[in-house]
């Protein structure tokens, strides 16, 4: 069953939440995991967010999916019905803290993708305050559970326009990925 979207205030709990479990992960995935990285609005300072840990796990190849079994004896679902393409994607089992693992090709567009929007809104206060914004309005909208797909696919133009002032900032800033967390 589907819940209904819920945007909070930014807790600093949650980057020690996901130290937590990228140290379970990494102890699992072993150097399969070539990158484990905190991305989408948890791992914004001072960025409102829905209270999921997103969790970006960079691996040579996608397939075939050795990491799977790791991930499953770690607690977490593959969602086999995802369609992006472009990753793998995990969730949490019952009683776990919610959770989204995104399994991605090392270099890809998709894991760069999510790298360079989180590290774009760590230092831009503007950029935050125009997405949270956003995000909450998208939330009083689709305040029902069976419209959380709706504020999902709403957040699609923002997250663009931000992704064109990312791309001027990388290019100015010389961006390229920092170490992985974890």
């Amino acid at each position: 069953m589907k819940e209904a979207v819920i945007v909070v205030p930014y807790d600093g709990k949650w980057q020690t939440e996901f130290v937590g479990i990228a140290k379970q992960l990494r102890e699992m995935i072993g150097d399969e995991a070539l990158r484990i990285d905190h991305i989408g609005s948890t791992a914004v300072p001072g960025l409102d967010a829905k209270p999921v840990i997103d969790i970006q796990i960079s691996v040579k190849s996608l397939e075939p999916t050795t990491y799977r079994s790791a991930l499953e004896v770690a607690g977490y679902r593959h969602r086999a019905d995802n369609p992006d393409l472009t990753k793998r994607y995990f969730r949490e089992t019952e009683g776990m803290r919610r959770t989204h693992i995104h399994v991605r090709e090392a270099g890809s567009w998709s894991e760069q993708f999510a790298l360079l929007f989180r590290d774009f809104l760590r230092q831009s206060e503007k950029w935050r305050r125009v997405y949270a914004a956003e995000k909450h309005a998208l939330a009083e909208r689709y305040s029902a559970p069976h419209e959380r797909d709706f504020y999902v696919d709403g957040k699609d133009p923002i997250i663009w326009k931000i992704m064109q002032e990312a791309s001027r900032w990388s290019k100015d800033a010389g961006w390229r990925p920092p170490a992985s967390d974890f």
